[in-house]
């Protein structure tokens, strides 16, 4: 049995910061530097009280509008989100009752950022190959602009909100289908990227606001998140490209089989380490970031979404897709689109 991608939309917030926004708001910036090196001109952000359930019920309406699927066909929800609504009840359980699903219709949540939806599909196939289900509803959604300090440049400038909806199915066809994936971890790298405070281990308190300034004049509380972006972009520039290389090892295969690239979109500083330490072309990445940003879980569902609509991605296609961040985190996934 094979496990398809048969399905995705998407939803972006209609709110929009681009970069002319940014140097406005903070003139002692260099935004276009920053941008020289990220990518990035505009990104969307969710409104004050819009949270990424709503996003992803915004995407959902669309996938039921704009294509056959139907709720009868969904066996099982999974929900990847790192600002859920609630501590609980999940995000998909809200999804359940938003939409009315079917009793038998199982749902969960789990917390992953920008490696996310790679670990989604994994997830998936699982569920697939082991006849609990037969089509999965996977999304991804989140909302990184409300746990980012508007003076932290180091954030405010990559970050945009999105969420993305993955209808994953069984398939008989040899000429679609996941063929081999690779997850892995490195815990001991997580201050990285992380948020101090919200959890049981430092609630937030009265002190938990309180404003610091770093050594580039980012400023920041407990609450933010907390972003080395030079020891992240330096720990995947090195151990991503060793895992794509491996898992194109196992099958027999080199970077010149592969039709398409779909990264993370993390920075175009990121990407092009990658295709460097790859020795492919930049070209052969695909990249939206320009226009929307690190969209963190849904960055790789847009991406491919937006290269189907481009004609740059095709049904048979053979692809990798690979996702990096948060934990530290980084998977992999080799298949025929």
């Amino acid at each position: 049995m094979g496990v398809q991608i048969s399905e995705i939309e998407y939803y972006l917030p209609v709110n929009k910061k681009t970069n002319e926004d940014l140097q406005r708001e903070n003139p002692e910036w260099d935004v276009d530097k920053v941008a020289s090196k990220t990518g990035i001109y505009s990104r969307h952000i969710a409104g004050k009280d819009e949270t990424a359930l709503d996003l992803a019920i915004k995407a959902l309406e669309k996938l039921f509008t704009n294509t056959s699927v139907k709720k009868e066909d969904i066996d099982g929800i999974i929900f990847c989100t790192q600002s859920p609504d609630y501590l609980m009840p999940s995000n998909s359980f809200l999804i359940h009752k938003k939409f009315e699903f079917d009793k038998n219709v199982w749902t969960f949540d789990y917390n992953l950022a920008c490696s996310g939806y790679v670990y989604g599909l994994c997830i998936a196939r699982g569920f697939i190959e082991t006849n609990m289900a037969k089509n999965i509803l996977l999304i991804t959604s989140d909302t990184y602009s409300k746990y980012i300090h508007e003076k932290d440049r180091s954030t405010v400038n990559l970050f945009g909100d999105g969420a993305a909806v993955t209808i994953v199915s069984n398939s008989d066809s040899d000429n679609v289908g996941i063929i081999d994936a690779m997850l892995s971890s490195s815990g001991k790298e997580y201050k990285s990227f992380y948020i101090p405070s919200g959890g049981s281990r430092m609630p937030k308190n009265e002190t938990s606001k309180e404003e610091t300034k770093d050594s580039s004049g980012n400023i920041k509380h407990s609450e933010n998140i907390h972003m080395n972006g030079f020891a992240v972009w330096k720990f995947i520039s090195r151990i991503v490209p060793q895992q794509i290389e491996k898992i194109l090892e196992n099958n027999n295969l080199t970077i010149d089989d592969i039709d398409f690239l779909g990264f993370h979109q993390a920075s175009k500083l990121t990407l092009e380490s990658l295709a460097k330490a790859l020795k492919i072309s930049n070209n052969k990445i695909y990249t939206n970031l320009d226009k929307i940003g690190n969209t963190v879980s849904s960055s790789i569902p847009i991406a491919l979404k937006d290269a189907m609509e481009e004609k740059k991605l095709k049904r048979g296609d053979l692809i990798v897709l690979s996702g990096f961040g948060v934990g530290l985190s980084w998977g992999t996934l080799l298949m025929k689109f």
